[in-house]
């Protein structure tokens, strides 16, 4: 399964294993699970005291040590290439997930609630826990009618991503968090409430946003859950789509965009917000704020408006010429190829190749996939000819407009909806850790022009 950095975590999550299958006796143990095994937050309570005592010792031993030099390109560029930030849940390494984590059919994708587990305790779930948690998120997806009140106040032209937030925002009165901060929870427990709202937001996201969907694009018209389903594939059933590919592949998206370290937009949104204390729902609207952006979230969107663009002036039976024209008119015009390039990775977007590995077990001749396969060949060599991008592959978005519109969800103006459905489950894992490891008020210094053109002064003299 591909997202995440995936770089370098191969051995950690392979040592992970293999400390559980020695330590508690591999998959005979596996098999013979009590109750708070299956516990999802009981599993939580267990691991936090050692993870504390690992940060404190951390600051204590290490706590003056450099991480590096922060250059003036550095603070004027995005604070790109800068380490400042603790993110605990998500260096993990791809291939390695997509062989471990349990599966809702032999073959084939895996399930979010797998990932979830994962990124909260550092440990692969079986099946058995994986079912567990797919229940107990079922069992807490229950959406008060306020929320659907709030939604139907807007015009039904908004654009999805400001109705959704404003699902998100309605259900903040639920907040546990904000009643036990008001109560005088002690710091210690933070985590607790903060645990119960991320659940509850992850588990309610789903019937919200297609909600959304059906609202806008299928006359309100709304689908009940099906309490057989796993978490992504309810979600394709409550959006209108039943096709057990489909179901797949929405196993499949949720899976490759629950996070992506946490120096991106929402990522850090969320964090940034929620060291305030403000509670879960707040953090996370924050966060699809950010995600909406053009430049972030709204790019998968973007990604299948111009590839509809280019077979409306070249037809679909276009070139490699014809192409390569396109491309660089593109360019030339002052815009983007959207879907290529990565703030960090500089190689092939391993949640692109995991997407282009399903196209090719399930829609090889889809006539759009067979263009983004020409443009995986046409754009990196231009780019790369233009000298001005640092990667010029193909990233996580430059597939996923594709394949869901293979199967029916046409409606690029909602891709980042699912986008941030998907997200919930990273963002919520690591407010989760933030609270329980106690982590500050994010406050870095901010300079002006002035300041840097007199520092810069003074350092050369």
């Amino acid at each position: 399964m591909a997202f995440f950095r995936g770089l370098t975590a191969v051995s950690r999550l392979r040592s992970r294993m293999a400390q559980e299958a020695t330590t508690l006796g591999g998959v005979r143990w596996l098999q013979m699970q009590s109750a708070s095994d299956l516990d999802l937050k009981s599993q939580m309570q267990e691991l936090i005291p050692e993870q504390q005592d690992r940060l404190k010792k951390l600051k204590s031993e290490h706590g003056k040590v450099q991480l590096g030099n922060i250059t003036v390109d550095m603070v004027l560029g995005g604070m790109r290439g800068m380490t400042g930030m603790l993110w605990e849940t998500s260096l993990l390494d791809p291939e390695e997930c997509q062989k471990v984590l349990p599966t809702a059919v032999k073959g084939g994708e895996p399930l979010p609630e797998g990932l979830l587990w994962l990124l909260l305790t550092g440990k692969v779930p079986t099946k058995e826990q994986v079912d567990a948690l797919s229940k107990e998120l079922l069992a807490r997806s229950t959406v008060p009618a306020h929320v659907y009140k709030a939604i139907d106040a807007l015009p039904v032209t908004a654009h999805p991503m400001t109705q959704f937030t404003t699902g998100v925002m309605a259900l903040q009165v639920e907040s546990e968090f904000q009643k036990a901060y008001d109560n005088g929870l002690p710091k210690s427990k933070f985590w607790e409430p903060t645990y119960e709202d991320c659940l509850n937001l992850i588990a309610r996201l789903p019937p919200v946003a297609s909600y959304v969907y059906r609202r806008i694009f299928k006359g309100g018209k709304s689908i009940e859950a099906d309490n057989s389903l796993d978490y992504a594939a309810n979600f394709s059933h409550m959006l209108g789509f039943d096709d057990p590919k489909m179901l797949e592949l929405m196993r499949l998206y949720v899976t490759i965009h629950t996070d992506h370290e946490g120096g991106n937009v929402s990522a850090h949104t969320g964090h940034l917000v929620g060291s305030a204390l403000s509670d879960p729902y707040l953090s996370f609207a924050a966060a699809l704020n950010g995600l909406a952006g053009p430049l972030h979230g709204l790019a998968n969107q973007e990604v299948l408006l111009w590839i509809k663009s280019v077979i409306e002036e070249t037809g679909s039976d276009v070139t490699t010429d014809q192409l390569k024209d396109y491309v660089w008119k593109t360019l030339k015009s002052g815009k983007v190829v959207p879907g290529f390039g990565h703030g960090v990775l500089r190689k092939t977007d391993p949640r692109y190749s995991c997407q282009r590995e399903f196209a090719l077990k399930h829609l090889p001749e889809d006539p759009l996939f067979q263009l983004v396969s020409k443009l995986y060949e046409v754009v990196p060599p231009i780019l790369t000819e233009l000298g001005k991008v640092k990667n010029p592959w193909p990233n996580v978005d430059a597939h996923s407009g594709v394949l869901l519109n293979h199967f029916g969800l046409s409606e690029a103006r909602y891709y980042t909806v699912l986008f941030g459905v998907s997200r919930s489950m990273g963002i919520g894992s690591q407010l989760i850790w933030d609270r329980a490891l106690g982590l500050p008020l994010e406050r870095p210094k901010s300079v002006t022009m002035e300041w840097l053109e007199n520092y810069c002064k003074n350092k050369a003299a």
